[in-house]
């Protein structure tokens, strides 16, 4: 009883199906084979295609509603489904919607020629290869085909006017050739073509053009060639007409505004059409988009613009479109009564003249006003601040100079609006930048190449979303505003071929910039090293006489600056030589008597010092370090430059002195003096060393490829994520650096002080051990009754590593 009861129920319910039985083997066959052919599901789509559940039933799929459940839909919409599309759909003979689009698929089109019922073929958006085969013209129900977006290539095929009863084909981003085939125009029922972003050729059938019904023809971004017929047939019902960016020419026909009554968007750019802008255009009463740039267009600009109440957009640059007198500007009147106008570009054109006043009837919908590259001169309206919603303001490249009230510059009005980008560059502004700037909403500023002067107001740097500042080719004075250190979402500044002086900006570097150009200025003193300053294919410095250092790639002189015991022992002998002349006179050639005396001691050493370690020539260190190239620069100091490279299958740290720098030669023998006999598992040890007299010198020690320790405790970039200290080894590294410290006091036969201890001449070894260098300012103490009075930079290295 209880199982006729089931039996009942099964067949009672339309849509319920018996899970473990198929009822039609065929289908369920099928679309397993079509499950083989998936490599990734990532969304587990499929997850319950199995047979221990009725195939009608599995996700995507829907089937007819009385036996034997045919297979009626698979719809796998954005699943993110790779792999490739098997021919066993082919099987599924009472499919009518295979929707695939959106995924991943590759490899051919499947096979499915047997699909007569089929009416919706949408495989759009994956990446499916080869040509568009032959039989799918044998779908004679296609209502919708979609194969866009793919890898398509090939033909369209000439037998596509087959498909009698398709409305919508769109076959657009592919590499599809040849021509557009007449027999489109034999399907009376099309209402979309998008074939456009193809590599098309050939002109556009008359056959195209007399399809009654279509609402949308987009064949832009191809090769097509030829014109838009002058007898061109009334098609009342297309909105859309996208043929931009092909090489069509010639002129437009007079009446095309006429024959497209209820034309909505049209996009004609990119092309070579020729003559006047037909006045027609100016009667489609819905037309919200027409783009005409980048044409041959000539004449001046339709007044019947102004009767296209709903004209959201309109684009006429990069023609050769006329206004020489008042009459030619009426355009800008007529514009007036466009009250849903967004966007109006003239730019690229032959506009003479001021800009008239009437520029403010202009609706306050618009957003975008570009006029650039005319040759508009005069002022720009003060009315302009009636435009509220402007957004983006171009006027580069025209003759704008401003002789009234505002003394050549720029209107006050400008505040008022929420400009995002200002352009007026290569015009003939003059004057100091008024410090309102900074009300402004910029993302992009760009005044250069005019007569701007006077200082760069504080205010700009209370522009926190800007990106772009460019102000080169002006007359600009003073210093970089430190207000400029909170923009950190500048990516370009260019402050190039000015009189800015000063000393270089250390804080710049602390922004992300992807070019800095401060070229040609009067900046002076050190370059910074760290950040932006660091990048070579982002910095531009040239024509800055007075700075010196910098990164090697500058090619800036080295900066000669006196250390701050020379300044006051010049300071001190400028005072008493009036009164101590004579007294000072002896006790310098005393201390220059006693100076030669210990140098002479000192190279003696350093003679010695060699005898007792491998020697290496010049030749050697040159081919070590790839020429001392600035790719194996590891570091500079005080004297000299420290570079990486490998002596004799050892990886090695070459130190060379800089014997133009006052103290070098001196800090080089301090150095081999201090080494020579001291010897402690915490000191680095040295290899050995190379002297030519009077041109060269350095010395060799072993390559320590942790680092220093100030890489570890002053994280720049991302370092932070990827080198940190632990407790244990800050203790590690304190405890290497007290013992190392106690030997050079008291354990090596004679005091020693390094007078220079900081983090960058703490070095680490494989296992983090602490290793003590550079010596080159050490000195040696006999008398311990005497005070010492070298740096405090031990308590401040070991301050810092404690507290990072």
């Amino acid at each position: 009883m209880l199982v006729v009861l089931l039996l009942l129920l099964c067949h009672a319910v339309d849509k319920v199906h018996c899970s473990t039985h198929h009822n039609n083997s065929q289908d369920f066959h099928s679309l397993l084979e079509f499950h083989k052919g998936i490599t990734s599901d990532p969304h587990g789509a499929l997850s319950n295609w199995n047979p221990s559940i009725h195939f009608c039933h599995w996700h995507g799929v829907n089937c007819s509603s009385t036996r034997p459940y045919r297979v009626t839909e698979l719809n796998l919409n954005g699943q993110s489904l790779a792999g490739q599309i098997s021919s066993s759909l082919g099987n599924l003979t009472f499919l009518q919607t295979l929707d695939l689009s959106n995924n991943s698929f590759s490899g051919p089109l499947p096979l499915l020629n047997k699909l007569r019922n089929l009416d919706l073929l949408l495989l759009g958006s994956n990446h499916l290869g080869d040509v568009i085969p032959d039989w799918l013209t044998n779908s004679s129900n296609l209502v919708g085909l979609d194969l866009s977006e793919n890898n398509l290539t090939g033909h369209i095929p000439s037998n596509i006017g087959f498909l009698t009863k398709l409305e919508g084909i769109a076959l657009y981003n592919n590499n599809l050739t040849g021509v557009i085939p007449p027999t489109l125009g034999n399907i009376s029922t099309l209402g979309v073509v998008d074939f456009s972003m193809n590599q098309l050729s050939g002109s556009i059938s008359n056959k195209v053009w007399q399809i009654s019904n279509i609402t949308m023809l987009n064949l832009g971004q191809n090769n097509l060639s030829g014109g838009i017929p002058v007898t061109l047939s009334k098609l009342s019902s297309l909105t859309t007409l996208g043929l931009n960016n092909n090489n069509l020419g010639g002129a437009l026909p007079s009446n095309i505004g006429d024959v497209l009554p209820n034309l909505q968007e049209l996009y004609l750019g990119g092309n070579n059409f020729v003559d006047t802008i037909p006045t027609s255009l100016g009667n489609p009463s819905n037309l919200e988009v027409i783009d005409l740039s980048q044409n041959l267009f000539s004449g001046t600009i339709p007044i019947s613009f102004g009767n296209l109440s709903k004209l959201h957009i309109l684009n006429l640059e990069v023609n050769m479109l006329e206004a020489r007198d008042s009459e030619g500007c009426q355009f800008f009147d007529a514009l007036a009564n466009c009250s849903s106008l967004n966007t109006l570009s003239v730019s690229h054109n032959l506009l003479h003249g001021p800009i008239p006043n009437s520029i403010s009837n202009l609706s306050t919908t618009l957003q975008y006003l570009v006029m650039g590259w005319n040759s508009l001169s005069g002022i720009v309206p003060p009315t302009i601040a009636k435009l509220s919603g402007l957004i983006e303001l171009s006027l580069q490249n025209n003759n704008l100079t401003g002789k009234n009230n505002f003394s050549g510059s720029v209107p006050s009005t400008l505040w008022n609006l929420k400009i995002s980008i200002l352009d007026l560059s290569h015009n003939n502004f003059q004057g100091s930048i008024p410090i309102q700037f900074g009300n402004l909403d910029l993302i992009s500023l760009n005044l250069s190449s005019n007569k701007f002067s006077g200082e760069i107001p504080k205010t700009l740097g209370q522009l926190q979303q800007i990106q772009t500042i460019q102000m080169d080719q002006n007359i600009f004075t003073g210093d970089i505003p430190y207000t400029f250190k909170s923009l950190y979402s500048l990516s370009l500044l260019n402050l190039s071929h000015n009189n800015l002086s000063g000393a270089m900006p250390i804080f710049l570097s602390c922004l992300s910039l992807s070019k800095l150009d401060l070229s040609y200025n009067n900046f002076q003193g050190e370059i910074p090293r760290t950040g932006v300053f660091n990048n070579s294919t982002v910095v531009s410095l040239d024509g800055n006489p007075g700075l010196c250092g910098g990164a090697m790639y500058l090619h800036m002189p080295p900066c000669h600056v006196a250390s701050r015991r020379a300044r006051r022992a010049s300071l001190f002998i400028e005072i008493l030589i009036p009164i101590f002349g004579f007294m000072s006179l002896v006790l310098l050639v005393h201390i220059l008597l006693l100076d030669k005396r210990q140098s002479r001691r000192l190279y003696g050493s350093k003679q010695s010092f060699g005898e007792h370690f491998e020697k290496v020539t010049y030749n050697d260190l040159a081919q070590s370090t790839c020429n001392f190239s600035e790719s194996n620069l590891i570091d500079r100091g005080r004297y000299g430059s420290v570079y990486r490279g490998k002596l004799k299958e050892m990886e090695v740290v070459v130190k060379v002195f800089d014997l133009e720098l006052r103290g070098a030669e001196r800090s080089f023998l301090s150095e081999c003096e201090a080494l020579r006999s001291i010897q402690h598992r915490n000191l680095i040890p040295i290899i050995t060393a190379c002297s030519i007299v009077g041109t060269f010198k350095a010395l060799i020690f072993e390559f320590m490829p942790n680092g220093n320790l100030d890489t570890w405790i002053h994280h720049k970039g991302d370092e932070e994520a990827t080198r940190c200290l632990g407790l244990t080894q800050r203790i590690n590294i304190v405890v290497n650096i007290a013992d190392a410290l106690d030997y050079l006091h008291h354990g090596c036969g004679r005091p020693t002080v390094h007078c220079d201890l900081k983090p960058s001449n703490i070095l680490l070894d494989d296992d983090m051990n602490a290793l003590l260098g550079d010596f080159g300012i050490a000195s040696f103490y006999y008398d311990f009754e005497t005070k010492w009075t070298c740096s405090s930079s031990s308590f401040i290295a070991l301050f810092f590593l404690g507290r990072n």
